[in-house]
This record gives structure tokens, sequence and C-alpha cells, in this order.
């Protein structure tokens, strides 16, 4: 990396503190510091929204599958938008009616405080090992573009990211969102610009990419096992989309820091279409890299692109893609610590201390932030130990955490509204069998390999499908298990 290049890298670290360092003056209580004093604009919030949800890894890998494949992808970001509207008409009054601080607590009230801290504690857990893997990944391209080694570019981004999380709270996450949604996306239209320089020009990619079938979007045919459908992308975006934009703490938290509900509708069906643009840039700049002789037979997808920005970028604009990455990981992890404090604070802390008071709860946030700054930052390094030692396998393990929970959590959801008879019970009951199950669904290849081949049909189940299976597993699970507790006679035989 040049002295330019790093500069500009360095540069954008030092802003995110700058961010941080500007928006922690006048912070007074809890409310303050995880949710904005519910005073942030809807477009900030739908930037965030976006922000968080792409990682390192999306930067880094949508280019690939563009460069290797088609623009099939775009089929699971249609049933994201759908996902967005259902939750924005049908989750979302509930999280604004009364005051709610974290996405779990109106499960207190249906189910009980036992489901909600099962349910909270499954999040705490599912986003901690999931983006410890991010962090991990984020961190490589910082480690090859500056030399350093892999653990220093993880505690520099650690600790940085910490730093203007912990002085700003959620309102510095989320505009710290901002400038690093604004960073990639205006890194990512300047490769695809060179990348059709490269290519001889837009006439010349098009020509190419369409005689080879590259610029394909929709196939309309239904399948379970064919990872990009139609039918697969509307269903299984939809319920994924529902689930991590309607139960996930991380993305509710954002919502609930907007000033009314109407806001947080604009914000979220918005980020619905930013997402899909986004999806569509980064598979086009995959497409370019393709049509311009830059992606050989052999090279791994994932490698595409940071070795496109390596070899072809030039000085300055290759450290704003690194810092772009970079912007990418931090985002995710920065909103990681913020959520993963607030749920342990108000989910776990408040209740079982018994403390209301606003400013003992901002302390109190302040000190769980930096514990989960530090374990986040802990359990990147752990995976990037692990992964030297077992190739990638605990890469894979790590990334499909979200699809074995997200069922659980969204079918928890669904049987609240839709299914009076559920009681707390019944839904613990759900989780802990759906979860069981999802687990040995998405980790079926392993098993498969170690002697299980009974378990050979399932691995062909398309991941798309997960979260509705585990949706639907929960629901059913919890009313069966509703219907025989009320059956006729169930009393006299337990006597």
């Amino acid at each position: 990396m040049t002295p330019l290049d790093l500069g500009v890298v360095v540069g954008y670290l030092f802003l995110t503190l700058g961010v941080g360092l500007w928006i922690s003056r006048g912070q007074r209580t809890g409310s303050d510091y995880f949710l904005g004093a519910r005073n942030v604009p809807a477009f900030a919030i739908l930037l965030s929204i976006v922000a968080t949800e792409t990682s390192a890894l999306t930067v880094i890998s949508i280019p690939g599958l563009g460069a290797r494949g088609d623009l099939g992808f775009l089929q699971i970001t249609f049933g994201y938008l759908i996902g967005r509207i259902a939750v924005a008409w049908w989750l979302l009054p509930g999280y604004f009616d009364g005051t709610q601080e974290t996405a779990y607590t109106r499960l207190s009230t249906r189910f009980g405080e036992h489901t909600r801290h099962l349910v909270s504690a499954t999040f705490l857990v599912t986003r901690f090992l999931g983006d410890g893997v991010r962090v991990f990944a984020g961190a490589i391209p910082l480690a090859l573009a500056t030399g350093w080694s892999l653990a220093l570019a993880i505690v520099v981004m650690g600790v940085v990211t910490l730093a203007y999380t912990w002085l700003g709270g959620l309102r510095a996450v989320i505009w710290a969102d901002v400038v690093q949604l604004t960073i990639y996306v205006v890194g990512g239209m300047a490769a695809l610009a060179i990348a059709v320089t490269l290519a001889g020009g837009m006439e010349s990619v098009w020509s190419a990419a369409t005689d080879a079938g590259k610029l394909r979007a929709i196939y309309p045919a239904f399948s379970f096992t064919t990872t990009y459908t139609l039918v697969g992308g509307l269903v299984g975006g939809a319920m994924l989309s529902a689930a991590s934009h309607g139960t996930d703490h991380l993305i509710v938290q954002r919502l609930l820091a907007t000033r009314s509900l109407s806001e947080a509708r604009k914000a979220l069906v918005g980020s619905g279409f930013v997402v899909i643009l986004q999806f569509l840039l980064f598979l086009l700049v995959g497409v370019a890299i393709w049509a311009a002789g830059n992606a050989p037979e052999g090279m791994m997808p994932d490698v595409i692109f940071p070795t496109f920005i390596i070899e072809h970028l030039p000085v300055g604009l290759r450290g704003l893609l690194i810092a772009g990455i970079l912007a990418a990981a931090m985002s995710t992890l920065s909103s990681s610590i913020n959520a993963l404090a607030s749920s342990v604070t108000y989910d776990f802390y408040a209740g079982w201390a018994g403390k209301t008071d606003p400013a003992h709860l901002l302390r109190v946030g302040r000190v769980v932030t930096i514990l989960w700054g530090a374990g986040l930052t802990a359990a990147a390094l752990a995976f990037a130990t692990a992964a030297s030692r077992m190739d990638t396998p605990i890469v894979v393990l790590a990334l499909s955490i979200a699809s074995i929970t997200y069922g659980a959590l969204l079918g928890t959801y669904v049987l609240a509204l839709a299914w009076p008879r559920a009681k707390g019970r019944d839904v613990v009951l759900g989780v802990v069998l759906s979860v069981t199950i999802m687990l040995i669904v998405v980790f079926s290849q392993s098993l498969v390999n170690a002697g299980a081949s009974w378990l050979a049909p399932v691995t062909q189940l398309a991941w798309p499908w997960f979260v509705p299976l585990g949706t639907v597993l929960t629901m059913l699970i919890a009313v069966i298990s509703s219907l025989a507790e009320d059956r006729p006679g169930k009393a006299e035989v337990v006597a």
C-alpha cells in the first residue's frame, strides 16, 4: 500500500472517532445512549439499516457471485423488500405501543419473563458468534493491504470501533454508518467504472455479458434444491428479512430510535429499495470484472474483487476501496456492540437488579459496551486462530448461525400475534426443538461425512429455505403443545 492509500485509511479511522466524540455531547440517560433519545431522522436510520446488514463479507463476496454466475441473487433481495413491508405494517406497531427499550420487551407481556430471556439470550449468542467471524473476515483485506498481521488488523479495527461506539452510543453508530455506506458505495461505483473501461466500454460489457447469460436475474422454476429461484428468493428472502428486521434487536433498536411509527416505516421499507440497488451495483461490478478478463478460472470467487482492487485501482482510490471494506466491517461491529450492550442492560440487568434510574442505566450501559467490544474483538481473534488451523469450515460454521435461529425468533413473534392459546412453555419448547432440528439441517453435510448417511436428502435443501423451515417448525411444535395442554380429560389423567 502506498503512503497515500494508507493515509486515506488512517484518515477514515480518525473521521469515525471524530463522529463519536462530536455526538457524545449531552447524553444523560440510557435512552439517549441506546436509542438516540428517539429523535434520529428517518433518512439516517434508513442508511444505517443498509450499512448494518452489509458486512465486509457482502462487499467482498457479491462481486464474486456476479463474476462467476449471473444476477440471480437479486431474487433474494426482492424477498427482502417484501419481508420489510410485512414487518412495517404487522410488527412495527407493537414496538411503538408504549415505551420499549429492546425488541424483546413485548414478549414478557405475552409469554412471561422466561420466554423473553430465552429469546434475548438466543439473540446474544447468535450475534456474538456470527459477528465475531464477520469482524475476522473484514480484517483480512486490511491486513493484506497494509502488511499488518491479521491479529493487529483485528485489534486496530476493534479498538477504533469500540472507541466511537462507547463515546456516542447508538447515535454515533448511526451517523458513522451513514459515512461508511457512502464510502463503500462510492468506492463500488468507481470500481465499476474502471472495470467497464478496462473491458472496452459499456457496450462491450453488455454484449459479452448478454451472450454469456450473465444478466439473467429471474429463475421462475420452483425448487427446494436450487439456491437462487424466484419462489425461493421471494419466500426465503421475505422470511429472512422479516426475522432479521422484525425480531433481531440489531435492526429493531434503530427503528425504535426514530421519532414515530410512520418514520420507522419509511426507514424500513425505503431500506429495502436501497438494498436492491446496492446488491445490483456490486453484482454488476463482478460482471464487469469478468468482462475485463480479470476473473480467471481457478480464482476463488471471494478473491476476485480484492485482487482487482489491489492490481487495477489507482493510488488513493485503492485506499478508498480498502476503507470501504473496512467501513462495512466496522459498521457490523459497532452495531453489534451497541445492540448487545442494550439487550444485556435492559433485558437482563434492569430486571434482575431492579434498577430503572436512567442515569444509572447509562453508566451500566457504557461498562457493558466495553465488555462486548472486547469480547467481539477476542472472538474475531479466536476465529482467526482456528481458521489458520482448520482451513475454512469454522468460518462456514459461524456464518450459518443466523439460519439456525432466525426461524425460531420469527416463529415466536408470529405465535404472539396469531395463536392466543400459546403459552410461554409452548414457545420455549418450540424454540428449543426448532433450533435443535435446524442445527442438524444446516450441518447435515458434516453429519453425512461422519457416517449419518440417512441425512443425505437433507443436504440438498437450498439455504433460502432454512428460515421458512425453522419458522414452521417453531410454530407447529408450539401449536401442538398448546393443544395438548388444553385437551379434554388431561387434568384427570395427571391427577
